[in-house]
């Protein structure tokens, strides 16, 4: 995973509902943890584009419903600025079940809707399925 030069805010806090924007089964999801972050005592973790989280899913499959797992967010409603100077934002929240982590394989084949640049850094496999990288 390489790292990105660009200061993204964290704008989706511990408990968000965001959508799963592929074909793995799932379809709405909430954050319970964020991988990696550190902070002080009793402040909420809280997750921007490009992180990976852990989601219990909410909505979608029999089989995928009350599952926990790893997701890449790949859109965020909260605008973020770029090292260029242009600011971004989408019109939802929005993730990429994945399947093995280690690696970044996304488990669905489809990627519905744009994904944000700064995923395509650091996370190659999952910028291959996607069609629309903005």
């Amino acid at each position: 995973m390489k790292s990105v030069k660009t200061r993204i805010s964290k704008s989706m806090p511990l408990g968000t509902v965001i959508n799963i924007a592929d074909n793995s089964g799932a379809r709405l999801g909430q954050i319970i943890s964020v991988r990696g972050y550190k902070t002080r005592t009793r402040k909420l973790a809280s997750a921007g584009v490009s992180d990976l989280v852990t989601v219990a899913v909410k909505a979608g499959k029999p089989d995928m419903v009350h599952q926990v797992v790893p997701v890449v967010i790949v859109r965020q409603k909260k605008e973020y600025s770029r090292p260029d100077g242009t600011k971004v934002k989408f019109e939802d929240n929005a993730g990429i079940v994945l399947r093995d982590v280690r690696l970044g394989t996304p488990k669905g084949t489809l990627i519905k809707g744009p994904i944000a640049k700064e995923v395509a850094y650091r996370w190659s496999q999952v910028a291959k399925t996607a069609s629309i990288m903005l």
